[in-house]
């Protein structure tokens, strides 16, 4: 909740916050050292959101460097500087009451731009220079840390304001901010979402003129941005604010491609942009894990592709399970996201969302819950969450129907779990075993019988166990014409 100025002094939340041991350390260190020392950015626009940060940016008007390692020096406990001397900077981090505080110290400066790149051109300046440069008014106040005005606000572009407002602004002209600095753009958008704030009009429409620029950014940059926005409590805020800006197209078209519906005999299908976007914020009432929120976002990704329209039934989306799960190594590689397990599982779980809707629409068999469980593994309760958020029909009661029918699901799975031991299952018998036990080399006949061992103990034919998969085994081998060994050596 917002408190304006009047009320955190009167409430002292400001003064126990610039009273604490590290703040008057560094101040005592900017004295000794003749420099001075202000707290800004995202540091001070928390104090005023009462929203918890641990992240504080310090600029000074001196060596950043050399106020760091006196600093450290004063507060001891082996503290360790990093030092960063090709930017000037240096960072170390502090434990104080059970709090861990990272601290950042930068020399103030002046920072222009090439057009073809993001990197700055530094040169020491001012703290009205560094203000000049933040992204956004409400990151651009700082609070004093001198003996002559100790905790005073500096405020140039009244972030104050718009902090009550709720509302992002550049400090200067948005052309120029977001033209700078393309990233930026991304960060509006990142902090609408989180904050709940609007982007001021001319700001906005900045960015729209400006999207096309975010390609000179590298793409770890801009994925770091967009996994904030996914990590977000109300996620489609942002991404219908990065749609409407023009950047979703750029940085992940297959995603806009879900866009629009299509009518054919007055037949319609459901607008899938819209339908994924609220499939994603309900599973963000479910889970915080970023890459079932992935798998959220990418679950029809295949839709586009495999959209057709049919006589009998209407629109179709034949295969877009399987379809989607061959796109998002592609897409994943392309967006410089995780190519190792993380991708793996948002694959399987995209490959099989249409599974446990399915199963709950029929007749559950314990064949294809086993199935369910095998294929699955540890993912299923993720998969389940997943298929339960994919429900946005807006009849209620149809949606209070697939509920009822998931929750018999997950105690189906529950109950063939507990008797049949299928999750991650390995089955009993193994190609080792059986090359021994026929006195063979690996051959195709290997396979066939392995694969007939798992198909017979998912389908109940045979339980899950050695004694009963071995005798199948040896049943299996005889309609294959193979002899076990003893019976050779007879």
């Amino acid at each position: 909740m917002f408190v304006t100025f009047a009320e955190i002094i009167k409430t002292r939340i400001l003064r126990e916050e610039l009273n604490h041991k590290i703040f008057k350390a560094i101040a005592a260190s900017a004295e000794k050292l003749h420099v001075k020392a202000y707290v800004i950015g995202g540091y001070v626009r928390d104090i005023y959101l009462q929203r918890p940060s641990n992240d504080v940016d310090i600029t000074v008007i001196g060596s950043g460097i050399a106020l760091a390692e006196e600093t450290a020096a004063l507060l001891g406990s082996n503290l360790k500087v990093k030092l960063f001397k090709n930017f000037g900077t240096a960072m170390f981090r502090y434990d104080a009451d059970g709090e861990q505080f990272e601290v950042e110290f930068v020399g103030a400066r002046r920072e222009s731009y090439r057009r073809e790149s993001r990197k700055p051109i530094v040169e020491n300046g001012s703290l009205e220079d560094d203000q000049n440069r933040r992204d956004f008014t409400i990151n651009a106040m700082a609070f004093s840390l001198n003996k002559k005005d100790y905790g005073a606000l500096i405020d140039p572009f009244g972030g104050m304001k718009d902090l009550e407002n709720k509302v992002l602004k550049t400090p200067l002209d948005p052309n120029i901010t977001y033209s700078d600095d393309p990233l930026r753009m991304m960060r509006a958008i990142r902090f609408a979402t989180q904050l709940g704030f609007h982007i001021e009009k001319e700001s906005f429409a900045s960015i729209q003129r400006n999207a096309g620029r975010i390609k000179i950014v590298s793409q770890e940059r801009v994925m770091d941005e967009l996994n904030k926005v996914i990590m977000t409590d109300v996620p489609s805020v942002g991404f219908k604010l990065l749609d409407e800006s023009g950047l979703l197209k750029v940085i992940f078209p297959e995603f806009v491609a879900l866009k629009g519906v299509e009518f054919r005999k007055k037949i319609g299908h459901k607008d899938n942009f819209y339908h994924t976007l609220q499939v994603l914020d309900n599973i963000c009432l479910s889970t915080d894990d970023l890459w079932l929120r992935w798998a959220a976002i990418m679950h029809d990704i295949a839709k586009p592709a495999t959209k057709k329209f049919e006589e009998k039934q209407g629109w179709t989306f034949h295969g877009h399970e399987f379809l989607g799960a061959k796109m998002i190594p592609r897409i994943f590689a392309r967006l410089k996201l995780p190519m190792h397990e993380k991708m793996k599982y948002v694959q399987k779980l995209v490959r099989l969302h249409l599974r446990p809707i399915v199963l709950s629409q029929e007749v559950v068999t314990d064949s294809a819950v086993r199935r369910l469980l095998f294929d699955a593994g540890d993912d299923i309760d993720d998969l389940m969450t997943l298929c339960e958020a994919d429900i946005t029909s807006k009849n209620q009661k149809k949606v209070k129907q697939y509920l009822n029918n998931f929750q018999l699901v997950r105690q189906k799975l529950v109950e063939i779990e507990e008797k049949d031991r299928v999750r991650n299952w390995q089955p009993p018998i193994d190609g080792e075993l059986i090359m021994k036990t026929f006195d063979m080399k690996p051959c195709r006949e290997v396979g066939v019988i392995k694969q007939a061992i798992r198909e017979a103990i998912l389908d109940g034919e045979i339980p899950n166990e050695y004694e009963a998969a071995f005798a199948f085994m040896l049943k299996k081998g005889k309609e294959l014409g193979l002899k076990p060994q003893e019976d050779r050596d007879e």
